[in-house]
């Protein structure tokens, strides 16, 4: 069967405008392409500020004129500055995410000659993504400059984005989107409004400030992200011309470990053949980030203190001072008062580090951002496996339930859900994430975050709870366990009911999840009041 043809773009409040009859005499590229030949649309999504409602109209009506067989849906956009590259496509990737594209059906034909530059650009990088999973329609006007005459009502050039044939110019475009993306985006798309605060306080403090920054966070936090989101910034407001130097000091022992930071000369050390320029040159002119930078000795905290402040420093076996104007990014997890206190840690250095300091709270503490980062996490693997990925509508519900619960530890952080997503989305059949795919990472996340020490605690209190524990069968006792164990876990009876009943409820008309699980815990003498207030 033959696809039908949809056209999406933006309504030109110039080109397309006009209410008096000589609007006929004009080329107007929404209501002309349905007059050249070869287009053949069938449905007509435009997209419009709501300023501009009473000119949809008439184009919708003048478009009808023409094709009459043609369904026009109108959309309202509202987009405060179209010269905003983040508002808009944020407002672009909103609406494609909420759009029910069929691909069966339908063929999709994004036009790209109204709107402003950056409406162009942020199509053109959709459509690339395959977000909107579509061609580009770029039309033009007859070439006649006089007016529309019935034999040229202009023209229209399809831009397949396909650049498979093209590999050098697929690898530019793909390594641009993806920067740009991050730069965006970064995995801190969030609803949490302190952590909002932080950001907008972070970027500022990035523009207007060379200092050092502290980030400090549980592993897989997102400091090495933010970092480069920083520089990023920074560079893109023309503040650094140099590298982004992403170190991770745990990774730094002994004698090797200023080598590395600070460079060598040749012959510095047995095995060094050829000089090196360490990674404090390196950064020149950019940002240095030294992550985990706890795990410094206490030589090589000295030595980094006197390159920040005087920005001179000795390579190994050089008598010739070196020269670096890098900004510093420090990033721990630990906190680093004590480790000072423990003589473990500069003071003078964590003052001079210590100048713009914040704190990334682990996802755990932000649940309400899980959800818009599953997105985000979803997006960079599609592109990295190369095809569209997404979740079935109750696949989604399913592990946005658990991911959202309190029995989603999330130890790891952004880093558990990235590998989460990339288990799931490599797994997925032809692109799409099935319950049965969920209920298996599920699974495998609960064995991740399983501990001994969990297990023995639980049973402790288990006998406290339950005071005929050693009268019960085995078999019962197995799967009381299990059930308290889920109740720890837990802030009350309705939480743990929905995860011990998660498939069942979803069959029931009415949720009694609260009173399924008491009778349960009453038939073993469960006092339950103290069972959550042990929590």
């Amino acid at each position: 069967m033959q696809k039908q043809r949809v056209l999406m773009g933006f309504m030109g409040t110039v080109l397309d405008g006009g209410y008096n009859a000589k609007r006929w005499e004009r080329w107007r590229p929404n209501v002309n392409v349905h007059q050249t030949e070869g287009s053949d649309i069938d449905v007509v999504e435009l997209l419009h500020d709501s300023e501009y409602e009473r000119q949809a109209l008439v184009v919708r009506a003048d478009i009808h004129s023409v094709n009459p067989e043609a369904a026009v849906n109108l959309h309202v956009l509202d987009i405060a500055n179209p010269w905003d590259f983040s508002e808009v496509y944020g407002k672009l990737f909103d609406w494609a995410q909420q759009y029910p594209f069929d691909t069966d059906t339908y063929e999709y034909w994004i036009h790209i000659t109204t709107g402003t530059h950056v409406v162009q650009i942020c199509l053109f990088l959709l459509v690339e993504a395959r977000l909107i999973p579509g061609v580009l329609l770029q039309t033009s006007p007859p070439k006649d400059k006089r007016g529309v005459s019935e034999l040229d009502k202009g023209r229209f050039e399809i831009i397949d984005l396909d650049l498979a044939r093209y590999d050098d110019i697929a690898a530019r475009l793909s390594l641009a989107q993806s920067d740009a993306q991050r730069f965006l985006k970064s995995g801190i798309a969030t609803r949490n409004q302190r952590f909002n605060h932080m950001i907008a306080e972070i970027e500022q403090v990035a523009i207007s400030s060379p200092s050092p920054i502290l980030l400090n966070g549980a592993t897989g936090a997102g400091k090495s992200m933010l970092a480069k989101r920083i520089y990023e910034l920074k560079k893109a407001r023309h503040l650094v011309t140099g590298r982004f130097v992403d170190v991770n000091c745990a990774t730094l022992r002994g004698d090797m470990a200023a080598a590395a930071l600070f460079g060598h000369g040749k012959g510095a050390f047995t095995g060094a053949a050829t000089s090196r320029a360490g990674f404090l040159k390196t950064a020149d002119m950019g940002v240095l980030f030294l992550d985990e930078i706890a795990e410094l000795g206490l030589d090589e905290q000295a030595m980094l203190l006197k390159a920040i402040e005087e920005k001179e420093f000795f390579a190994m076996g050089s008598d010739t001072p070196s020269s670096s104007q890098f900004q510093l990014i420090a990033g721990t997890h630990k906190d680093l008062r004590a480790e000072v206190a423990a003589g473990r840690f500069r003071e003078d250095l964590y003052a001079r580090i210590n100048i713009w300091q914040y704190t990334l709270p682990s996802l755990a503490e932000r649940r309400e951002d899980i959800e818009p980062n599953i997105e985000q996490q979803l997006l960079w693997v599609g592109q990295e496996l190369g095809r569209y990925v997404r979740f079935n509508q109750e696949a989604r519900q399913r592990y946005l339930a658990f991911a959202l619960s309190h029995a989603a530890a999330w130890r790891g952080n952004f880093r558990d859900l990235a590998a989460s997503i990339t288990r799931l989305a490599t797994l997925a059949q032809n692109g799409r994430i099935t319950v049965e795919l969920v209920d298996a990472e599920i699974g495998r996340l609960q064995y991740l975050w399983r501990r001994d020490d969990e297990d023995a605690a639980a049973t402790v209190d288990m006998s406290a709870l339950v005071s005929t524990w050693h009268e019960l069968d085995y078999f019962d006792q197995s799967q009381l366990a299990q059930v308290l164990n889920v109740c720890q876990h837990q802030p009350n009876l309705a939480a743990a009911g929905r995860v011990l009943f998660n498939q069942s409820r979803l069959h029931k008309a009415t949720s009694n999840d609260s009173d399924r699980l008491r009778k349960y815990l009453h038939k073993f003498g469960v006092d339950i009041k103290a069972l959550f207030q042990a929590i």
